[in-house]
């Protein structure tokens, strides 16, 4: 899945429930985090397959439950050091829908269980893959199929989702951005 569509599937998830829950649209912060943790698999496991060789795969550690397991307490117990652990829930919503996003639809549609060894690497080795000369490569390999196409009509129903919630995060970057700037000059 493209960032945009793990993004805007962490986004429609915490928004639904954080209406359904609260009563409210969703927070700044947590809007933040929410949106590293949807990249966070990512981030971490493509440069280090793709680019360093480091990893058999581009979904392996990071895409694992078992760093989840260590993982998302750790965040939250962090963010609630912090007095935010609405942003380590978000972190976690945003981390736990990628994993979700990232199982194939073919496998759900046939039931095919061996494209889900992502989720439990190293006990089991990463679904074959083609392998990509870099992380600029595996963006250019792609073509636009029906999946992709879907993403995008996703992201942009999310983007209409964060808009009538009243676009949380965009004022807390554009400080920090405006701070980082000054600082800067």
């Amino acid at each position: 899945m493209w960032p945009w569509g793990h993004l805007a599937v962490a986004y429609l998830c915490y928004s639904i429930a954080r209406h359904r829950l609260r009563d409210r649209p969703p927070r700044a912060l947590p809007v933040i985090a929410l949106a590293i943790g949807s990249q966070f698999p990512d981030l971490i496991d493509k440069p280090f397959a793709w680019s360093l060789e480091l990893l058999p795969g581009g979904r392996t550690l990071t895409h694992s439950v078992f760093v989840a397991a260590l993982l998302l307490p750790s965040v939250y117990l962090a963010a609630s050091r912090f007095d935010r652990p609405d942003a380590g829930v978000a972190f976690a919503v945003g981390h736990v829908s990628h994993l979700l996003a990232d199982i194939p639809p073919n496998a759900i549609l046939t039931a095919d269980a061996s494209q889900l060894t992502f989720l439990v690497w190293p006990l089991l080795p990463p679904p074959p893959y083609e392998s990509v000369d870099g992380i600029l490569a595996g963006f250019l390999r792609y073509s636009m199929g029906w999946y992709e196409w879907a993403q995008l009509g996703l992201a942009f129903v999310a983007l209409l989702v964060w808009y009538r919630d009243g676009r949380p995060g965009l004022g807390y970057v554009r400080r920090s951005v405006t701070i980082l700037t000054r600082k800067a000059a």
